[in-house]
């Protein structure tokens, strides 16, 4: 019986065989005993003299890629190239660490020389990826481009210590059913591809190379219907979006005749096909129609072989919006003198930081030349266009505004749920080290109960305190967070409003009573919200909806969220799902 440890420790002996062929492997598992266990393995069935390097995170593009040796250039007075990491790994596997974590532009690099076979300088590249993605949630993950090109996905993360003892391989050999033409068996991948849901066409041609792969391990020219179906189970199994459709009967069979009797029209059986034997449109090969044993025994393969909880956790993360992250929501943000460096530019040393290894690496090729103009000067010739800076970059703070109705109306209704709604969300950007702040809008007008500030305790007590009752200055309790979100934005940050009201203004900005005029300074507070792009969200509080909270959060631009019978549970999940 094959277990998901068996089929891990496959994966790593067709890798070990072939890294280049087989693309490499997407390992989704944080670090412990079980992925130490199946890189060992790994390691343990590569080829002797077969490059494994390590891909340390951050790693600048000459180094990935090769570039200038400055001390050996600056030594022979020419220029010297050096190898890259990529080059280096050649003919063997790159293990890539937090994979998740790539930026854009090195993952980009990394799929072109898987493509090309070569770095941007010619040198040869032709290697595979382990991919280690020790994201913990669903919106931390592998670049799509990378693992597209990759034949094997792993889950190592279900799979506990005691399981990987005693793990075998149940492929015989000998059992070995009748050949499968080559034409056959990519129309079988193919299908099966198509009834997984997967969209790209890598997926079937990886699998065809993976099972040439087992062919050529059990020592046959051609491929056998075992081949095809372990291809299927190891490339196409994991990457399955949906279930596939299971498979119609090709026909029923006609009644059993009894003895004597004779046997039934064709036509009043409902039988027509041609006299001559040929199929309906629906049957050719052509159009798609039923397919044979051998491709259905792919599918069902493929099935059989899709990880438990796989389907699941695609149709979760599809029903829901992940949450920002800390260091991850806020906007990226360009600086000149701190940061993380991101790479180096042509500059002037007054406007940032000076790359001085990466100014001489710019200026060393020119040096010959430079020589030949002749003139005094020094032996190593620096010009104004060889300098470089250093760029970086940051993300600014997510801040959270809450904007909470504390009027008689709102007191009455729901205020002690709303403020157990916020303090569970103070708790969670806590956790995520984002800012919070809370603006109070009572009797005739707002004031700032909290400042942006990741300081929960503070943030508790003055929501604690809060009191509950008076007017409802619903336009002064806008203007007010609409002012402390653009403070935020201006100084590089990102905000998100959350107002909880039932909608029901009766005081205006200037803070006299009138429920017509207050509703009209309300709604004009909410398209300043909406003209300055200030995400929000409006949870509606009253104990039914309210057509007056639905027409301000279509002024705002707001997500509408009517809440009458939720918890505060309810709520902090609701605002979470959109923030």
């Amino acid at each position: 019986m094959s277990t998901p440890w068996s089929r891990a420790l496959r994966v790593a002996d067709l890798t070990a065989a072939d890294p280049v062929g087989c693309g490499g492997v997407v390992i989704r598992a944080g670090a412990g005993p079980v992925r130490d266990l199946w890189l060992d393995h790994l390691r343990g069935r590569l080829r002797p003299g077969t490059p494994l390097r390590r891909m340390p995170a951050g790693i600048p593009d000459d180094r990935l890629l090769g570039g200038i040796d400055l001390a050996a250039t600056l030594a022979a007075g020419r220029p010297v190239t050096e190898a890259g990491l990529l080059s280096e790994a050649d003919g063997g596997l790159l293990v890539v660490p937090m994979a998740e974590r790539l930026t854009p532009g090195t993952a980009a690099r990394l799929a072109g020389a898987l493509d090309t076979g070569r770095v941007p300088g010619g040198a040869p590249a032709r290697f595979g990826l382990i991919l280690l993605d020790e994201g913990t949630g669903d919106d931390e993950r592998v670049p799509d481009a990378l693992a597209d090109r990759l034949a094997f996905h792993l889950d190592l993360t279900g799979i506990a210590l005691g399981e990987t003892r005693g793990a075998f391989d149940d492929r015989d050999p000998s059992e070995v059913d009748e050949a499968r033409p080559v034409d056959a068996a990519v129309a079988d991948l193919c299908r099966a591809a198509a009834g997984l849901g997967i969209l790209s066409l890598r997926a079937p041609l990886l699998a065809m190379r993976v099972a040439h792969r087992l062919a050529a391990e059990a020592g046959r020219a051609t491929l056998a219907g075992d081949d095809v179906r372990e291809a299927a189970r190891l490339v196409l199994a994991p990457r399955a979006m949906r279930m596939p459709p299971v498979a119609e009967e090709t026909r029923e069979a006609p009644p059993e005749t009894a003895p004597g009797e004779a046997a039934p029209d064709p036509a009043e059986a409902g039988d027509t096909s041609e006299p001559d034997g040929t199929a309906e449109d629906g049957d050719t090969p052509e159009a798609g129609g039923r397919m044979d044993a051998q491709a259905q025994s792919v599918v069902e393969a493929a099935r059989a072989a899709i990880p438990a909880g796989l389907l699941a956790g695609f149709a979760a993360a599809g029903a829901r919006t992940p949450p920002p992250r800390a260091g991850k929501a806020g906007a990226l943000l360009k600086s000149v003198r701190s940061g993380r460096p991101a790479g180096t530019r042509p500059g002037h040393p007054r406007a940032g930081r000076l790359a001085l290894i990466d100014t001489l690496r710019a200026a060393a090729p020119w040096q010959r030349l430079r020589a030949a103009e002749g003139g005094a000067g020094p032996a190593f010739r620096v010009r104004a266009s060889d300098v470089r800076i250093t760029r970086f970059r940051q993300r600014g703070e997510t801040t959270t505004i809450f904007a909470v109705d504390a009027s008689g109306s709102a007191a009455l209704e729901r205020l002690a749920e709303a403020k157990g709604a916020v303090e569970l969300l103070l708790a969670e950007a806590y956790i995520r080290r984002d800012r919070v702040a809370l603006v109070a809008f009572r009797g005739t007008g707002a004031e700032i109960v909290l400042a942006p500030t990741r300081a929960l305790a503070r943030a508790r007590r003055d929501l604690a305190a809060l009191p509950g009752g008076g007017g409802t200055p619903l336009a002064s309790g806008l203007y007010a967070a609409a002012d402390l979100a653009r403070t935020v934005i201006r100084a590089g940050g990102a905000a998100t409003l959350v107002v909880l009201t039932d909608g029901r203004a009766n005081v205006t900005r200037a803070g006299m009573p009138g429920r017509a005029q207050a509703g009209a300074d309300a709604l004009d507070a909410a398209a300043l919200l909406r003209a300055h792009a200030i995400r929000s969200i409006l949870i509606d509080t009253a104990a039914r909806p309210q057509d007056s909270a639905r027409r301000l959060a279509e002024a705002m631009g707001a997500r509408y969220l009517p809440l009458p019978y939720a918890d505060a549970t309810a709520m902090s999940r609701a605002i979470r799902a959109v923030g």
